[in-house]
């Protein structure tokens, strides 16, 4: 074994090489993701790729996974440690907005429904946010059939905003607009307090 060999497995660890393949599939689609592509990307051979993994599958489901992980931990998570449920949900819409490589990887993977890897992913994530969701509408105070109808309709307006912006390309919103147009999202989807 060679130093540099030795050296690329000590300086790419396989968190590494999923950071690296969820930033390709966001940039050119689940069908882009290539051993060495992904390489010469990253600057290694692609010998440094199976030490970690053993097939480009492989680096796929764990590349899913760990996407999927993030959202769980570090967004939902962190929603959750919110006490008051009337704050968590504008708080969730002004954090989850502001998500942009999540958000192209998420508009990527909707374009690969398709792929066996891909679907059970996108199932498990979907019913959770849906789930999570109808959890903090009823929470507000909606009751339980009305506030699974807002969580469904929440998540239908985030993954057709994605749609109409990563996939359609319709013209980007400046910074004040989408700020603006945020805003009325949580205006729109947040109940109003009781007796208002």
């Amino acid at each position: 074994m060679t130093d540099g060999a030795k050296n690329e497995r000590v300086r790419l660890s396989a968190e590494d090489w999923e950071d690296g393949a969820l930033a390709l599939i966001a940039e050119q689609g689940v069908g882009a993701l290539a051993v060495e592509a992904l390489a010469r990307r990253l600057g290694v051979t692609k010998g440094s790729f199976y030490w970690h993994f053993r097939t480009r599958e492989a680096l796929l489901q764990a590349s899913l996974e760990r996407w999927e992980e993030y959202g769980e931990r570090e967004v939902l998570g962190e929603i959750e440690r919110i006490a008051d449920p009337r704050k968590r949900l504008p708080e969730l819409f002004r954090r989850v907005a502001h998500e942009l490589q999540a958000h192209r990887v998420y508009a990527a993977l909707l374009k690969a429904l398709d792929h066996p890897q891909v679907v059970p992913v996108m199932a498990r994530v979907s019913q959770r946010r849906i789930e999570f969701l109808t959890t903090m509408y009823k929470e507000a105070g909606l009751e339980p059939v009305v506030a699974l109808h807002r969580a469904r309709l929440t998540y239908a307006a985030y993954v057709g905003f994605l749609q109409l912006n990563f996939t359609l390309g319709l013209p980007r919103l400046s910074h004040d607009e989408f700020d603006a147009y945020v805003e009325h999202v949580i205006f729109t989807l947040t109940p109003a307090k009781p007796n208002a």
